[in-house]
């Protein structure tokens, strides 16, 4: 049976309490199931010695909100579906009718589960990607059909770069990590969301 983690306002304990939550496999699937989350749990494989899968799953379709994901159905560690599923409830789609004034219907990222290294670059530390850990949000489509982007929006002056900040700033709340176009150019294109140790930039 969940908590409601995922229906409640994000608030200075929010990330505290993913994580506990993630902390018990039983109960973050539990959590995300009684969110109308559809989330399955996959079996435990490992790639190789830095890629690997862990308590994780397939994030399927939200039925709590009207906002899907694009590409759908990615594999995530349980932590992050949570972290994710509060993240999109609780910030991205209430900053986007406050501040863009229409209904946020599709999500956009670059993908959660890859073997590799950071930033791709040869011989640096595996990537929070390389066990399903992490997301690059590239942006959103509204319900009025605009696109958000951060490639084309983070430095707009208006509101598409006042949401598009706000959410990252939001998001720091609710993930440890939190990547954008100010920590590096390998980020001008999209967010790091991961969950776990605090940085946020």
């Amino acid at each position: 049976m969940g908590s409601g983690l995922v229906d409640r306002p994000v608030d200075g304990s929010t990330r505290d309490r993913i994580t506990r939550t993630a902390a018990d496999p039983q109960q973050c699937v539990a959590e995300l199931q009684s969110a109308r989350i559809n989330y399955v749990p996959s079996a435990d494989r490992v790639n190789s010695e830095t890629c690997f899968l862990q308590n994780a799953g397939v994030i399927g379709p939200d039925m709590g909100t009207i906002a899907r994901l694009t590409p759908a159905e990615p594999t995530a560690t349980c932590e992050l579906a949570l972290a994710l599923s509060v993240w999109r409830r609780q910030v991205v789609e209430p900053a986007a009718r406050e501040v863009l004034g229409a209904d946020v219907i599709q999500i956009d990222h670059m993908g959660t589960y890859a073997c590799r290294p950071v930033n791709n670059r040869a011989g640096a530390r595996p990537s929070a990607h390389s066990r399903a850990a992490a997301f690059d949000f590239a942006g959103v489509r509204l319900r009025d059909g605009r696109r958000i982007t951060v490639l084309a929006d983070w430095n707009d002056g208006g509101a598409e770069g006042e949401f598009l900040k706000r959410i990252r700033d939001e998001g720091c709340r609710v993930f440890g990590t939190v990547l954008s176009p100010e920590y590096n150019a390998e980020h001008r294109d999209h967010l790091h969301l991961e969950p776990g140790q605090a940085f946020c930039r």
